[in-house]
């Protein structure tokens, strides 16, 4: 069913070259609208896979919470103390499979800086990351690299940036890939 009102009825495409590993981090950029998650969650349910994603702990009140529970969702309390990468850094190792989806930019709205936390759980954890680009301008959802993460934040976050560089969001004025200084 997600399968048909994906590929057929919205014209969606998947490009995705790489096998995905059972236990990876799953960056998903642009993220430009409330539609990226719809998107996002119908290819993984037409996939017959299962992906955990984070959320702000505001969406989860009475039957929503309920309902992003189930669905995966992580509620995340972003002005506690606690660190949530270790936390669940712990949990993708302890795990037999471990998938969580990950929008770097941490917001809908422009953000300049991408948060790091995801690159961060993987190196932490041991596992990839891999590169998911939901590109609006050609329908098309693409994973075409893993990365490993070095440990090297600067080179890898270089390489993630011009990974995702010709996507195009929803909204494209809100999507920017940082740019760093030529060494």
């Amino acid at each position: 069913m997600f399968a048909t009102i994906l590929f057929k009825w919205l014209g969606w495409r998947e490009r995705v070259t790489v096998e995905i590993p059972r236990k990876c981090i799953l960056c998903v950029a642009p993220h430009t609208s409330n539609w990226d998650f719809v998107i996002g969650k119908m290819y993984y349910w037409a996939k017959g896979e299962r992906a955990e994603f984070l959320m702000k702990k505001e969406w989860f009140f009475g039957p929503f919470g309920v309902v992003f529970r189930k669905m995966g969702g992580i509620p995340v309390e972003r002005n506690r103390s606690v660190s949530l990468t270790d936390q669940l850094a712990a949990r993708a190792a302890a795990a037999g499979d471990f998938r969580l989806a990950v929008t770097p930019e941490g917001t809908r709205a422009l953000a300049r800086i991408w948060k790091r936390g995801f690159y961060y759980i993987a190196l932490k954890a041991g596992i990839p990351i891999a590169l998911y680009a939901l590109d609006f301008g050609r329908r098309e959802i693409v994973c075409t690299k893993l990365l490993y993460p070095s440990g090297d934040v600067e080179a890898d976050m270089r390489e993630i940036m011009a990974y995702y560089r010709p996507f195009r969001g929803r909204h494209p004025e809100r999507f920017v890939t940082e740019e760093f200084p030529e060494k």
